[in-house]
């Protein structure tokens, strides 16, 4: 084989090997955007689960034929399920070996509870354990530890509601509501009032939110943590939680 083909196909051999690096280790396997049509199937596949788990436990048979929760019986207070709920964060980054990626990182570490007053939400609160955001590089998350949102020194977020949040209709079983969240998000240590608009429905006895934000890093004191891998990381994130209440 002449030096000129030997060359060519070391040339090749290293392409192919850089390939195989970026898909195995770098590439970014970021999940879509938190919608409602996704929530409701999670939702939806974890009710269908249930019943055949409690008749192995009870042998007994289940009645799965039971009405909806009818509209009346939503007031009052409810609370999270950890299952298939969520919150996390989505932001730009410009990583050296690859290009430019959308980074991603979600917790189901989430403690809520909102309550139903006829066509509002009247009290909403929601606490989120910042230290197990994971994403879908271990090296990112450790980072975060000290850096960005440095989790070690700012293990929670917070989010309490400071209006009531006016659907116009109370929820119906599998109807779409809209609305809008307003009020005090803590993050990094830093309170700011924010307004994040928020869609559900009401789900087989199950009231499943999503709803997303765009925050300005530097309104909240983060300082982008860029490096020799990372050139850099959009100034703006967004802020997405997909929230399954049960009543408490």
């Amino acid at each position: 084989m002449s030096k000129r083909n030997l060359l060519i196909g070391s040339l090749i051999a290293i392409v192919l090997l850089a390939g195989a690096v970026w898909f195995l280790f770098l590439r970014s396997d970021a999940p879509p955007p938190a919608s409602l049509e996704e929530a409701v199937a999670a939702v939806s596949d974890e009710t269908t689960a249930a019943p055949s788990e409690v008749a192995t436990e009870t042998t007994a048979p289940v009645d799965t034929t039971a009405a909806p929760i009818a509209t009346e019986g939503l007031d009052g207070t409810w609370v999270v399920d950890r299952e298939p709920s969520f919150a996390g964060y989505r932001i730009g980054e410009e990583l050296a070996s690859v290009g430019t990626i959308t980074a991603v990182g979600r917790t189901s570490d989430v403690e809520a509870a909102l309550t139903f007053a006829g066509s509002a939400v009247t009290d909403l609160s929601v606490t989120v354990d910042m230290t197990t955001l994971q994403s879908d590089r271990s090296l990112r998350d450790s980072a975060l530890r000290t850096r960005g949102l440095e989790t070690a020194a700012f293990p929670t977020a917070t989010f309490l509601l400071t209006e009531p949040i006016e659907l116009g209709v109370a929820p119906e079983d599998g109807v779409p509501f809209t609305g809008v969240a307003a009020g005090e998000l803590t993050l990094h240590g830093v309170t700011n009032t924010i307004s994040m608009p928020v869609e559900g429905s009401l789900v087989d006895g199950t009231v499943v939110v999503v709803g997303s934000v765009d925050l300005a890093l530097a309104d909240y004191g983060i300082e982008a943590p860029t490096g020799f891998s990372v050139l850099s990381i959009n100034e703006i994130g967004t802020l997405e939680v997909q929230l399954a209440f049960v009543r408490s």
